[in-house]
């Protein structure tokens, strides 16, 4: 009789104990090769769950026993040709109607009669019931991790699977690379082109490798989905549902929801084949159309950079001039020095971050309280909804939706509370904004296109070229200096000391209210990127003195056992 030789591995967790594909082949071909009344005429091997239909190998197995090229099966056993009833019961009905005579396994003896065709539905059936088994067991387990805090299956880039613990941890190479691609991207100076090319050029950012994947560059679309997971802000998403996780996020949630805006906004610049510092940011004067730029090659081999419209629009050709990079990147500086802030301004605000310390301490202290009040009315929102489920005065839809919003600011509070910034709305972002408003100029003197770009992008607005001169808006809350009102008076000339530290607070206030914004918040966050690249040393410095007066600032408050919660609010 003629048979065919069938083997199966899945990769799933289902067959690990099985042998391979080559130990079942071995072990048949040993055993039914050298018989008289056996041959066999073809093999068919195949790494794929049978757990439904669909097996590619298999199917062609059946479809030639049908035509009449074989008799009989040989299998290591019968779960290695079902796992589900249409494929078994196929089996059977073939057995039924003669088509398929025999079956041989390793490990089970079949008769071809009512009882053997009884016994090996059993064999069956019992295969279905452990695949279906292993099922609920292995989503059992991934629930009860899910609601733990922890994400189930591989970890994403930027992240490792802990066996010891069997959570998630940082990865200590690619984690602060992927904090690196959400800080150009919050810029929103970067394109995910751009990002991509950075990536692989500049940080030499390659995939973790794996048994068949992985050391090779990001893809486009890998960015693209990086971007968009909210599992680098602290958010698990399973089944449809969003769950809080435990792991160490990338990012927050609110720079995530920015992210997530600038993914989605329309008529983002469009990456170049040639990169200029400023193309896509100026506009023509005379005709609105954008401004470009190009190379330009002297006889005598000089390079040049020239600005110029796109002069694309039908009709008359616009008679704006090209102006050179030199000219325009002087324009640029002069703009950037006018809304530098005098000395005095400077040297106040530093003192009075070192005089009030402890003040902000206790400020803290009691937004601390606020928080963890606002987090408990959430938890109890949480529950009363699940109440409200429960009674069916909510569908699932509903249920879902606002279930997720309160998920999103539990985590969103969470991550306030654990910040150890959460209370610096005070004189802190002030002072970073008042040192780079002083800076800013020199580092974009010192700077490459990149970074002209960015500190161009977070001071200015609108910038319009015409006849060659550049204009530019100062954005809130930078003010050029010419027109900063009654400076001498803020500065205390004719004043006494109560006046003077009155308008001092208020202006400091104005400016803490601007950075708080979310176009402030995006100003911060450019400003603490060209730190890192201008002064690496002095932001170490900086962080290790901010922690120092910090741990020392609440020392001398423990020390004096005041109460908490009655503050002189300086910036609120």
């Amino acid at each position: 009789m003629r048979y065919f030789i069938y083997c199966r591995k899945s990769s799933e967790a289902e067959d690990r104990q099985v042998a391979s594909i080559e130990s079942q082949l071995t072990t048949l071909t040993r055993a039914f090769g050298d018989r008289s009344d056996i041959e066999v005429v073809g093999i068919y091997e195949e790494s794929y769950s049978a757990k439904a239909p669909g097996r590619s190998q298999f199917g062609e197995m059946l479809g030639q026993i049908e035509k009449g090229a074989a008799n009989g099966i040989i299998a290591w056993a019968p779960d290695r040709l079902a796992r589900n009833s249409i494929d078994g019961g196929r089996l059977i009905y073939m057995l039924d109607c003669g088509e398929l005579r025999d079956l041989k396994f390793a490990t089970y003896t079949f008769e071809n009669n009512s009882q053997g065709k009884f016994m090996l539905q059993i064999m069956f059936g019992q295969s279905k019931y452990y695949s279906d088994a292993l099922s609920d067991n292995v989503r059992r387990g991934n629930r009860t991790k899910i609601e733990k805090g922890w994400r189930p299956n591989q970890a994403p880039l930027g992240y490792l699977n802990d066996p010891d613990t069997k959570t998630i941890v940082k990865d200590p190479v690619h984690f602060p690379l992927m904090r690196a691609m959400f800080d150009l991207m919050l810029t929103g100076s970067y394109t995910t082109k751009q990002i991509a090319v950075i990536a692989r050029d500049e940080w030499g950012f390659l995939t973790p490798r794996k048994k068949r994947i992985g050391g090779r560059p990001l893809a486009l679309s890998s960015i693209y989905k990086i971007l968009g997971n909210p599992f680098y802000a602290g958010i698990i998403k399973w089944g449809g549902q969003t769950y809080p996780g435990k792991h160490d996020a990338v990012i927050t949630i609110d720079e995530f929801e920015r992210v997530r805006s600038l993914l989605e906004r329309p008529g983002r610049a469009r990456p170049k084949r040639h990169a200029f510092a400023f193309t896509g940011m100026i506009r023509c004067g005379s005709c609105g159309l954008a401004v470009t730029a190009e190379h330009k090659y002297k006889p005598s081999g000089r390079h040049y950079i020239y600005y110029h419209c796109t002069k694309r629009r039908l009709g008359s050709r616009c008679a704006e001039r090209s102006v050179e990079s030199g000219a325009l990147e002087r324009q640029i500086e002069q703009f950037i020095r006018s809304l530098a802030i005098d000395p005095a301004v400077e040297a106040w605000v530093r003192e009075e971050m070192s005089r009030d310390a402890a003040t902000f301490l206790q400020q803290q202290e009691v937004r601390q309280r606020s928080l963890e009040n606002s987090l408990k009315s959430v938890e109890e929102q949480l529950a009363a909804l699940t109440s409200l489920r429960i009674r069916n005065l909510l569908t699932d839809a509903e249920y879902l939706l606002q279930r997720g919003e309160l998920q999103k600011e539990q985590i969103r509070l969470r991550e306030r509370i654990a910040s150890k910034d959460h209370g610096s709305e005070g004189f802190e972002p002030v002072s970073e904004f008042v040192s780079f408003s002083n800076r800013a100029a020199d580092w974009f003197l010192a700077g490459d296109d990149q970074s002209k770009r960015l500190i161009l992008e977070t001071i200015g607005s609108n910038p319009i070229l015409t006849r060659k001169i550049l204009r530019i808006e100062a954005k809130m809350p930078f003010i050029p200096g010419h027109k900063t009102p009654n400076l001498r008076t803020l500065l205390g000339v004719g004043e006494d000391v109560r006046t003077l530290n009155g308008k001092r607070a208020e202006w400091a206030r104005k400016i803490s209210r601007e950075l708080q914004t979310e176009d402030g918040q995006r100003i911060l966050h450019n400003i603490k990127l060209l730190r890192r690249h201008f002064e690496p040393g002095l932001v170490a410095e900086d962080e290790a003195s901010r922690s120092r007066r910090a741990k020392a600032a609440k020392g001398a408050y423990r020390a004096r056992g005041d109460d908490a919660t009655f503050l002189r609010p300086l910036l609120s």
